[in-house]
């Protein structure tokens, strides 16, 4: 390689390393997650569940400023629907009828900022209309609802205050 090149790279990489701290954070973490009201009775689809709700909160570190760190720490969830078990063994069905089956979740949150707290608070996120309501989730993601009703939380409690400061 070129030494050039080289010291290019180098620089990059150093670049990188010295500005990574600046980057925005999301942290999520789960309090009791077996106590939840509603999250399914197999251990690895509760993982699995779990997984897929921390990937999902962990894309908002690329809609928070600089230096900003979200911790969100999940204290309950009601999926969407009611869990039907199969009694001849196999997975368990879901049946979401649009009625009072919407999906809630509650969490509690801390926004922070070169270690000053920016805001922070409990937040009980429901959504009632979840089948009435165009998403732009795919129909195959097993959680769009949650994640609408996610999204909905964030654009409102974090974003646009954020926007405000």
């Amino acid at each position: 390689m070129r030494p050039m090149i080289k010291s290019s790279l180098a620089a990059l990489v150093l670049l990188a390393a010295t500005t990574g701290a600046a980057w925005a954070q999301v942290s999520v973490s789960y309090d009791k997650p077996d106590e939840f009201i509603d999250v399914p009775r197999s251990p690895i689809d509760r993982e699995r569940m779990l997984k897929d709700f921390t990937q999902y909160f962990s894309t908002f570190d690329k809609k928070l400023p600089a230096g900003q760190q979200l911790k969100i720490e999940v204290l309950d969830i009601d999926l969407a629907g009611r869990l039907w078990p199969r009694r001849s063994g196999g997975d368990d069905i879901r049946v979401m009828n649009g009625g009072a089956d919407w999906p809630h979740m509650k969490l509690r949150y801390t926004l922070e900022e070169n270690g000053a707290v920016l805001r922070s608070g409990e937040s009980d996120l429901s959504n009632m209309m979840y089948q009435q309501r165009a998403t732009r989730l795919s129909d195959s993601d097993p959680m769009r609802y949650e994640k609408q009703m996610i999204d909905d939380w964030f654009e409102k409690t974090i974003t646009s205050k954020v926007a405000a400061n």
